[in-house]
């Protein structure tokens, strides 16, 4: 009698509306974060003095999260992150050189999207990664975080340079370009030098760093990074100048711009036989394209040029490549995890 109870019981509605939502795949919480930050953003953006004192908290948190990284991680490991310069070199290759000869040949889309939106995706293809997304998301996934720090470091600082000539080069503006030496001073101030902060005080506060808890700290300014950006792209009025059609185009687009580097910069690493957790941060640093980077450098070289259009491919790679690399970071750790 009590297997048939049981087995009536198992048959209730409820138990298999409930053996069906365990089997479900659970949601990564970053990608949920995500979601909610852009759905804030189109109802609720940020504007006028909000705005401005949002973008210091921003700034706050990754600073923050910067102190975090340099308290986890040992001086050695630090120091093996400098030293790997096979590692910076093929995330610059990848940021660099690869990413442009696609942008190059994406040039039919000119006629197919229109020639302003082209020029937004070739862009997109010259902006340096980014650094805390990558970094985030290379830790999420357990691996070189000290490479990542480096190398998207690395990536921004070249990018002051390499982005300007790439666009005088390859989008013949016509127009000078001056590149404000304030840059340097930002990413010292904001994101190196909490790194060495936090080095200095790992004796003291290295096992606070490494607790758990501090992970809210990745996917948090992420997020905040994500609403701060949208936001300023929904004031702007950037959504109202094109066709559903388009924006559409573009999200395809940037999904199998995505899909094709990951697979390549997971694929070429392998073949050259660099060590998984190697891989792992070139596959996250040589997949990004920053739109914190790259807007700042979009107003300053085309001056004061209509950035509407221009951007607006930017935009949207950002968001999707997140929710993407979200996705496969957190792959990654459960199967990590489930290997130990």
């Amino acid at each position: 009698m009590a297997a048939i109870g049981e087995s009536s019981a198992t048959a209730h509605p409820t138990f298999r509306l409930r053996g069906m939502l365990k089997r479900l795949p659970k949601v990564d919480i970053l990608i949920v974060l995500i979601i909610c930050a852009v759905i804030l953003a189109i109802i609720f953006p940020a504007r006028g003095a909000f705005a401005e004192w949002f973008s210091i908290a921003t700034s706050i948190a990754i600073a923050i999260l910067f102190f975090l990284y340099g308290a986890r991680l040992s001086t050695q490991e630090a120091l093996a992150g400098l030293k790997n310069w096979k590692l910076h070199l093929i995330i610059l290759v990848f940021t660099f050189v690869v990413f442009p000869i696609i942008g190059l040949g994406l040039k039919p889309l000119d006629s197919i999207l229109g020639h302003e939106l082209y020029l937004g995706i070739l862009y997109l293809t010259l902006v340096p990664s980014t650094v805390q997304s990558s970094v985030a998301f290379t830790s999420i996934a357990r691996g070189n975080v000290a490479g990542a720090i480096v190398a998207a470091s690395a990536s921004n600082l070249a990018g002051v340079f390499l982005t300007p000539l790439l666009v005088m080069a390859l989008m013949s503006t016509g127009s000078g370009v001056h590149v404000d030496g304030q840059v340097f001073l930002d990413i010292a101030l904001q994101l190196l030098a909490p790194f060495i902060l936090g080095q200095l005080l790992r004796r003291w506060v290295g096992k606070v760093a490494a607790n758990k808890g501090t992970k809210l700290v990745d996917r948090g300014s992420i997020a905040m990074v994500v609403y701060s950006a949208f936001s300023s792209g929904v004031v702007a009025g950037i959504w109202s100048s094109v066709s559903a059609l388009q924006i559409i185009a573009l999200c395809v687009l940037a999904v199998v711009l995505v899909t094709f580097m990951l697979w390549l910069t997971r694929f070429v690493p392998q073949k050259l036989g660099f060590p998984e957790k190697d891989v792992i941060a070139i596959e996250f640093c040589g997949t990004k394209k920053s739109l914190a980077t790259g807007l700042p450098m979009a107003s300053v070289i085309f001056g004061g040029a209509s950035l509407g259009l221009l951007i607006l491919p930017l935009m949207i790679f950002h968001q999707i490549q997140l929710m993407m690399c979200s996705w496969l970071a957190a792959r990654y750790a459960k199967e990590k995890a489930a290997k130990h």
